[in-house]
């Protein structure tokens, strides 16, 4: 038995309840004449306080058996009634619907589980059902919107990551400790995820802040599923190339900060030696996209066409495709997979020796993986400065990666575009370099 404060409170939240979601309820038929309506604020609040009256007699019952039945057996019955009464009110008005019938029953229940079961979260899910009643207009404007493609895809990406990932090996197979298969389907997941979120904020916020905003959101789980994916819809002509290019900047910057987030982590003695290479680069690749956006692209950022039978230019929509390809984003993974493989096998052939070659070849497919390896090597086997030099030929690798998407996928005006600002940050890095290490100093 529970003490009668405690017993006060939860009947008192479960009050509550029923005052909340009756204020919403109540609050769209307010204007329907009194006496014509099933329920409004005062029987949701009865309602609510009625599911915790029946929890607390449940209680009261010796048995579970016994307080199975009055529970369910008081449900039933006010289910039964509440359910009648609302049905003759929608044939009164002529509608159809079972929204307050389906929120009548959850008030019950939720009264009987602030009693009988955790108070708060019979609260939260309250709060919950309030939000989701109040945003009818909202959700059903929001899926008059949303195509077939794009619920497909936001179903398969969902499947990819909640049915297919758990149930995915976590073990490393293959030469020489291999890959791990659940590695690289978060890497397809990231791919996947990446292009929905770029296609998402290009369709509600336009093209010009989409794409930079996407980007940035990329660019902090991997730059290169940016690229991949800027360079397919250049390919298909679904946004200005020069914009698409400043994307990948925006996503290549964020990935530097990345980087140097990590080593602040867990090896702050190598920032004096790799933060002015890639603060260098950063800001190179922040200016470009800036002037990019700002001064280069002109109207053609946004896309201009001339409209059917008229001379003057007028703002063209952007023609979008199925917000991502499964099999693409699964052959891309795998692709990287191989690249793993290969660094890896690089890396043990050379030993402690090959770290340059290695991280060359890691580098390629992901630059965390091969900062925090060797991050982890200092200061033995290796020096802080070839550490450095390391991370950071790893970093130019996987900027050649993704010039080479440019390049293979998206070709034309975009490749060219992404090499110019990727020779931009090369030269800058080697600036940076260059001044945290000293003129002739060489690396050890």
């Amino acid at each position: 038995m529970m003490e009668f404060d405690q017993s006060l409170s939860r009947l008192a939240v479960a009050l509550g309840i029923g005052l909340l979601i009756g204020l919403e309820r109540g609050w769209k038929t307010r204007e329907v004449v009194g006496g014509r309506r099933a329920a409004g604020v005062r029987t949701f609040a009865l309602c609510g306080t009625l599911g915790g009256i029946v929890a607390a007699l449940a209680q009261v019952v010796g048995t579970a058996v016994g307080a199975g039945l009055v529970l369910g057996l008081g449900f039933a019955v006010y289910a039964t009634i509440f359910a009648l009464l609302q049905r003759d009110a929608d044939r009164a008005a002529g509608s159809f619907s079972a929204t307050t019938t389906i929120a009548g029953l959850l008030t019950f229940a939720l009264g009987a589980f602030a009693v009988a079961g955790d108070a708060r979260i019979a609260a939260a899910v309250a709060v919950a059902t309030a939000g989701i009643l109040a945003a009818r207009g909202e959700i059903h404007g929001w899926i008059a919107r949303v195509t077939w493609p794009e619920l497909r895809s936001a179903l398969v990406l969902l499947a990819m990551t909640f049915i297919v990932l758990p149930v995915v090996p976590d073990t490393k197979i293959g030469p020489d400790g291999g890959v791990n298969p659940r590695e690289v389907w978060l890497i397809a997941i990231v791919l996947a995820g990446v292009s929905f979120l770029g296609y998402a904020a290009v369709k509600w916020l336009g093209a010009r802040r989409g794409v930079l905003l996407a980007a940035v959101a990329g660019g902090l789980v991997s730059s290169t599923a940016v690229t991949m994916t800027s360079a397919r819809r250049a390919a298909a002509g679904e946004a200005a190339p020069v914009l698409l290019a400043a994307g990948v900047a925006v996503a290549t910057a964020v990935s530097f900060i990345r980087v140097a987030a990590i080593i602040a982590v867990m090896q702050p003695s190598l920032l004096p030696l790799i933060g002015p290479a890639l603060g260098a680069a950063a800001a190179v690749a922040v200016v470009y996209a800036v002037v990019t956006v700002r001064w280069r692209g002109g109207a053609g950022i946004e896309g201009v066409t001339k409209a059917p039978g008229e001379g003057g230019p007028v703002p063209s929509e952007v023609a979008f495709r199925n917000p991502f390809s499964f099999w693409p984003v699964v052959g891309f993974a795998i692709f990287l997979a191989i690249v793993i493989v290969l660094g890896r096998i690089i890396g043990e052939t050379f030993g402690a020796g090959g770290a340059l070659l290695g991280a060359a070849g890691l580098g390629l497919a992901d630059v965390d993986s091969v900062t925090i390896s060797l991050v982890r090597l200092v200061p033995a086997p290796l020096g802080p400065v070839s550490a450095s030099v390391a991370i950071l030929v790893a970093v130019a690798s996987n900027m050649v990666s993704k010039l080479a998407l440019a390049a293979g996928l998206g070709r034309g005006r975009f490749a060219a575009e992404v090499a110019a600002m990727t020779v931009a940050c090369w030269l800058a890095g080697l600036t940076g370099l260059a001044a945290a290490l000293g003129i002739g100093q060489l690396p050890h």
